[in-house]
């Protein structure tokens, strides 16, 4: 009896003991996690490269690392900053923001001369109180008073920009997104299970176990991240993974638990065969989504651990509510798993189960089998030919952080302070800052580098200017901005930080012995960020697909099977990966999904998006690969049991699919790009999977291979035997009208 079969049926004789079990755990670990609080990542210190190495400078010194903020008052219909009715503005700013007591070294634009060239535009500078990472909730009072200065002078425009307000927009847009995506999605998931089971119990048993799983998960996770800290984007990864997979395995159990009673079986027997076979393949799907979520480890990235982490928690745990509570909710409830009846629902339901069970599959999906099976070269060649064009363009992926306006849209009242910000003063509000370490900030040496690095990176043209310079004295830490000539421009950007970097920096602060000078800033952590995701692929993509292909091996010792699932997985990806390059790089179609052609794929979406639908896709392929394997072990030919397999699963996989389709697809609904380009990939990534895949070209390919795709060299016949013998399971009553063949015949190379 295999681990599945013997977990589903201990908790069908002790029903109680595993409902209680699992409340208890998910109770428990819900208490234990909020009373250990959770830990979330220093985004400075998770960054890799030198953002990491400044922001470790500046905690190691005891500093604060100050939010800064920037007031644009410029003149907008010909005056200058010399008028008196400027200065006066420029007064009323400073004393405004002073009043508030939030803020701390303001300066003004007389002083340190942040003036623009045509003397139109000025900026009164300042810096948030308390930490930077508090100052976003810190930042209202300041738009408030700053608001107020503009309806006094209404002649001149007055606006606020800087981390703290930038951050605050970012993360009102952020968490309003994901809200949405939360409260829609598990509303979308119940109603689609309630067409497709047509009973209200039925329907909330997966949505049940999955968000049971997703809490006891929350609580786990608090605790790992004591170890691990986490992120608001991991919970949020997490419960997108949850719902998704709780919901799958739940249906994969149940859907094969109604198929065998509606045969003829017994509910004892009924279970017995769900868990025996279903239930195995929950296992494998589940161990194989935790081994692509791995993968994000490898990244070396706090946010990406963070993600990982989290979703195989949440797998591990929906995984082990499947195999277990499940089959007692499932024993305890019997029938009265049918209460709840919608009846326009339930007799659709029904009629599509009663297909499923009397012929062997569905209606609609034999149909297109059939000539799929007929002509299975021309099928291969028609839909992996379509992919494989589809997949074309993602060669040509540009990855890069999005700026804010590329994130936000022209919509919001910061992006275009910031585009006011940036005509005025090229890189003015996206500086790089230098973080300038030395055993003594003030010896002449060291001054003299300081000083020549500020002269440098203007004369260089890397830098617009001015440089301003702010000495720690007591620290021996001295901080540089330095604005980038580039500007909002971030290819120009990048090369101007390139030059800081490889040209101004070691004529000038490399040159005195024992300093430290990192180069931190927006464009470096995109800069860094993009190197590090770009460096993280190939280690993460051989993990995944070596781990897979031989998890697969063992699950159905088939050196054919592990081979072509990889490689059906990794045409699914790319035509997701041209997708994304189509519509959001290149904007073909992007006013379709409400987006814009920003000219570049997020830098984190590819690597995302490989390890999520990896592991998702493995769902489908290990479901239907089982059912076919099952009815080939149990006496049906290969092309037989490719059809059986395909038509018995349609229904799940179908009702899954959309499932995670419209789950995705309220993300690609959502304001910010970067949630619009996960959204639309993962959504036409599952959508594309479960039909063009998993509908066309898996039996398409299998039909070609015949025989073949049991193939196992003898060498490997010394691997461990993870399959389990489908032939033994119970035949269903002759009244069912399976038309399995008694005796099973001789397979080569067991599998």
């Amino acid at each position: 009896m295999g681990i599945a079969a013997a977990m589903g049926g201990w908790s069908a004789r002790h029903r109680w003991a595993a409902v209680g079990g699992w409340l208890l755990f998910v109770i428990v670990a819900m208490v234990i996690g909020q009373a250990a609080g959770r830990t979330d990542v220093d985004e400075n210190r998770a960054m890799p490269g030198e953002v990491k190495q400044a922001a470790t400078i500046i905690d190691d010194s005891g500093l604060t690392d100050a939010a800064g903020e920037m007031v644009l008052i410029q003149a907008t219909h010909g005056g200058s900053t010399s008028d008196p009715a400027f200065r006066t503005a420029v007064s009323d700013v400073v004393t405004a923001v002073r009043a508030t007591g939030k803020v701390t070294a303001v300066t003004s634009p007389y002083d340190t001369g942040a003036i623009s060239a045509d003397h139109r535009s000025a900026l009164v500078r300042f810096d948030m109180r308390g930490a930077a990472d508090d100052a976003a909730d810190q930042v209202q009072p300041v738009l408030d008073a700053v608001g107020s200065v503009q309806g006094q002078h209404k002649d001149l425009r007055i606006e606020e920009f800087g981390d703290a307000s930038s951050a605050k927009a970012e993360n009102d847009a952020f968490g309003s997104d994901f809200k949405t995506a939360e409260f829609s999605a598990v509303p979308v998931a119940l109603a689609i299970l309630l067409i497709a089971f047509g009973a209200l119990v039925a329907a909330l048993l997966p949505v049940l176990l999955a968000m049971t799983a997703f809490l006891g998960a929350t609580g786990v996770v608090a605790l790992v991240s004591h170890a691990v800290p986490m992120s608001d984007t991991a919970n949020s990864v997490m419960l997108l993974v949850g719902l998704a997979v709780g919901v799958d395995y739940c249906l994969f159990y149940l859907r094969r638990e109604r198929e065998e009673r509606e045969a003829g079986h017994d509910a004892g027997t009924a279970l017995r065969i769900a868990a025996a076979t279903s239930g195995r393949a929950v296992l494998i799907s589940g161990i194989t989504v935790i081994v692509a979520m791995a993968g994000m480890l490898f990244t070396g990235i706090g946010d990406f651990k963070a993600m990982g982490v989290a979703t195989m928690i949440v797998v591990a745990i929906a995984m082990f509510g499947s195999v277990t509570v499940l089959p007692a909710l499932l024993s305890l409830l019997g029938e009265r798993v049918e209460k709840g009846r919608i009846p326009f629902l339930n007799r659709r339901a029904r009629a599509q189960r009663g297909h499923g069970a009397a012929d062997g599959g569905s209606r609609f999906w034999r149909t297109v089998l059939r000539p799929v099976l007929r002509n299975p070269k021309t099928a291969t060649l028609i839909a992996g030919g379509a992919l494989a064009a589809i997949a074309i363009p993602a060669f040509g992926m540009h990855t890069a952080n999005l700026s804010m306006d590329q994130e936000l849209g022209d919509g919001p009242a910061i992006v275009r302070t910031y585009q006011h910000i940036s005509a005025a003063f090229p890189g003015g509000p996206d500086p790089a800052h230098v973080v300038v370490k030395a055993d003594d900030i003030t010896a002449p040496a060291v001054v003299r580098a300081i000083e020549a690095f500020r002269a440098e990176a203007v004369s260089s043209g890397a830098s617009s200017g001015p440089v301003t310079v702010t000495v720690h004295s007591a620290q021996n830490v001295a901080q540089l901005a330095v604005p980038l000539a580039g500007g909002t421009d971030r290819g120009k950007a990048e090369a101007d930080l390139t030059t800081l970097r490889d040209q101004v920096r070691p004529d000038t602060l490399g040159k005195v012995a024992g300093v430290q000078a990192p180069i931190t800033g927006q464009t470096a952590g995109s800069m860094d960020f993009t190197h590090k995701i770009t460096s993280s692929v190939p280690p993460v993509f051989a993990f995944v697909t070596v781990f897979a292909f031989l998890l697969m091996l063992l699950s159905f010792r088939s050196l054919t099977i592990a081979l072509t699932s990889i490689a059906l997985n990794l045409l699914s990806v790319g035509a997701a990966y041209g997708v994304l390059t189509m519509v959001f790089q290149h904007g073909w179609g992007a006013g379709l999904v409400g987006a814009t052609g920003t000219g570049a794929v997020v830098a984190w979406l590819p690597l995302f998006l490989f390890v999520i639908l990896f592991g998702l896709s493995m769902d489908y392929h290990v479901f239907v690969v089982s059912r076919i394997r099952e009815a080939r072990m149990r006496g049906l030919s290969t092309r037989s049991a490719i059809e059986h397999g395909i038509t018995t699963t349609a229904g799940v996989v179908t009702s899954a699919a959309v499932i995670m389709v419209a789950v995705f697809a309220i993300f690609g609904t959502l304001s910010m790009q970067s949630m619009k380009q996960m959204g639309v990939g993962l959504a036409f990534a599952v959508l594309i999977d479960a039909t063009v895949i998993r509908g066309v070209l898996l039996p398409a390919v299998m039909t070609l291979l015949g025989e073949r795709n049991w193939y196992l060299p003898r060498w490997m016949n010394r691997l461990p035997d993870m399959t389990h013998d489908e032939s033994a399971l119970p035949k269903p009553p002759a009244t069912a009208g399976h038309r399995l063949p008694v005796a099973p015949p001789q397979v080569p190379d067991r599998v």
